[in-house]
């Protein structure tokens, strides 16, 4: 849905011709063929990456601190370490092992403390030049010890903010080597050190993230490898796993900063297609045509897609772990890869932004990513997708329409720009009846009233399952993701009443995301699998983090693998 402006300028389409290339699900987009509405061809000949050719090699080390050489070395510090300055008094350093560091770099630690006012708060950081071992060291503050857990209660935890730190200054001080060490890690739970290590590679690698695909210009140095410090047994497979989530992160971040000339429906299912073939003992991979769509009856789906050039792809990937199944699950995502608005077309703003429309059908996919990567045992997890586009043309749907659902339940559309939750309605009655899942999540860019509601930074959710809002919660503070659960209000779904019709598509002005959500509910079985929805429609874009985020490959993966326990 989400409100948005401005006639668009083209309506250019590509054919994506997509292969795998070395690395875990390394996919590559050759832009060939493209399609416009009139049937003219334009060679755009430029090849566009799913995931980085390279990213940084992770890995735990026992070295010390100031035997480790190279580019740049990050100590992570808690305000506990540094006795702030009064007044115009200079803060000191108040921990004997960072004192002790001090000593042998010649008093770096105590300038970068006194120059910057340092006190060890969460977000603070400060570097120098050192041209001994390592050619910049610096400080990164960590905020209060008794609060450093690995998983957070709320967002990312002081670990994964310190590894963000560290690909941050790497970027700054062009570094390729870099290693970190947390100071005072032995007053530390000794059995967290090993997650927290993985926390930290979570934290770089994520952060190391770039949108430069599409910009002619070549690359600064990049980091290459990251060591963490001190991190104790078992600390090289929690970094292991940290990676695969990592990877299922920046899959889903470049799908969505992908332009719609690039990621098309065909471009979603060719990279399906992709992350199952690089993973063919666990994952599978189908891709339902529009005639499938239309011998199941798929008639809202269907409705949405009738305008574009494009054609539909309903996707369907399958991961099977080795061993006995004891659950079945399904994460649908929404898959929009432009939205229009259709005749209710965008006018108050974002239309340029509507590529992002695809970020649930992202996170579902950077989630298949992920748990290609760490492989949970016990869990079947479907991945779905209606993947299409929502456009403008005579044949489409019309305010005023009746679509009817795989579920034989009619929709009158009274606005064209609520499409999302049409492709999501069949694509639930799938997951359900196709695939017999026990559990599903839904994931969209729904609701700008979501957005109004919790911000740029909070994806809601909805559920009347306790366990589902208790798992979905825990999943989140694994990842490091905000996610509030929202209230049910089952009085709102007067507002959704036709009197034509077994449901109008949207309802009032108040209430828009919590009425979407209960119009999700109509197309699960309630009593038999537990449903969960959630709107990511703020937190999938964020300007300030480079632009796509990502948001929600991680929970998903979390909460899916947590699954088969």
């Amino acid at each position: 849905m989400l409100q948005s402006v401005r006639p668009i300028a083209s309506s250019l389409r590509s054919a994506l011709a997509l292969q795998c290339v070395a690395g875990r699900g390394v996919v590559v987009a050759s832009m060939s063929s493209p399609v416009s509405r009139d049937d003219k061809r334009v060679d755009l000949s430029k090849e566009v990456a799913l995931y980085p050719e390279a990213v940084a090699a992770v890995t735990a080390s026992d070295a010390s601190v100031l035997a480790w050489k190279g580019d740049l070395l990050a100590l992570g510090v808690f305000e506990e370490a540094i006795t702030p300055g009064k007044g115009g008094e200079k803060g000191t350093i108040k921990s004997p092992e960072l004192a002790e560091l001090d000593k042998s770099l010649g008093g770096l630690l105590t300038e970068l403390v006194e120059l910057n006012k340092f006190t060890g708060k969460a977000g603070s950081s400060a570097f120098a030049r050192l041209g001994g071992s390592a050619r910049v060291a610096g400080l990164v503050g960590m905020g209060k010890l008794e609060k450093a857990k690995p998983v957070a209660e709320w967002g990312p935890s002081a670990f994964q903010a310190l590894g963000a730190a560290v690909a941050t200054a790497a970027k700054a001080h062009h570094a390729k080597t870099a290693a970190v060490a947390v100071v005072d890690a032995a007053s530390l739970p000794s059995d967290g050190m090993a997650e927290a290590a993985g926390k930290v590679a979570a934290g770089a690698l994520t952060g190391a993230y770039e949108a430069t695909r599409f910009a002619n210009k070549p690359p600064d140095a990049r980091l290459e490898s990251l060591a963490v410090l001190g991190a104790g047994a078992g600390a090289e497979a929690a970094i292991k796993r940290a990676a695969a989530l990592a990877r299922g992160n920046i899959l889903a971040r470049y799908i969505v900063e992908a332009p719609p000339n690039i990621c098309t429906p065909s471009h979603l299912a060719r990279a399906a297609e992709a992350i199952a073939a690089a993973a063919p003992d666990v994952f599978s991979c189908r891709v339902l045509e529009q005639g499938d769509c239309e011998e199941m009856r798929m008639g809202c789906y269907l409705g949405v897609t009738a305008c574009s050039a494009e054609p539909p792809k309903f996707i369907h990937m399958i991961y099977k772990p080795a061993g006995e199944v004891k659950r079945r699950v399904a994460l649908v995502g929404k898959g929009l890869t432009f939205d229009s608005g259709g005749y209710n077309l965008k006018v108050g703003g974002m239309i340029e932004m509507m590529k992002f429309d695809c970020g649930g059908a992202a996170a579902v996919l950077g989630a298949a990513e992920a748990l290609a990567g760490i492989r949970p045992r016990g869990v079947e997890v479907h991945i779905i997708s209606a993947a299409c586009e929502n456009m403008i043309d005579g044949k489409g749907m019309r305010p005023g329409d009746i679509l009817q659902a795989a579920n034989g339940k009619t929709v009158e559309v009274n606005n064209t720009d609520a499409e999302g939750r049409l492709t999501l309605a069949d694509a639930l009655w799938y997951a359900q009846e196709k695939c017999g899942a026990e559990a599903v999540v839904d994931i969209a860019t729904l609701t700008g009233a979501c957005m109004v509601a919790l911000g740029n930074q909070v994806a809601g959710f909805w559920t009347s399952s306790e366990e589902m809002a208790t798992a979905l919660t825990q999943a989140s503070r694994c990842a490091g993701e905000k996610v509030w659960r929202m209230p049910l209000e089952e009085s709102y779904w007067e507002q959704m009443k036709s009197p034509i019709a077994d449901m109008k598509n949207t309802g009032g002005r108040t209430g828009g995301a919590i009425t979407a959500a209960l119009f999700l509910r109509q197309f699960v079985d309630t009593d038999k699998v537990e449903h969960a929805h959630v709107d990511i429609a703020g937190p999938a874009w964020d300007d300030k983090a480079g632009g796509a985020t990502g948001m929600g490959a991680t929970t998903l993966a979390e909460w899916a693998a947590a699954q088969g326990a």
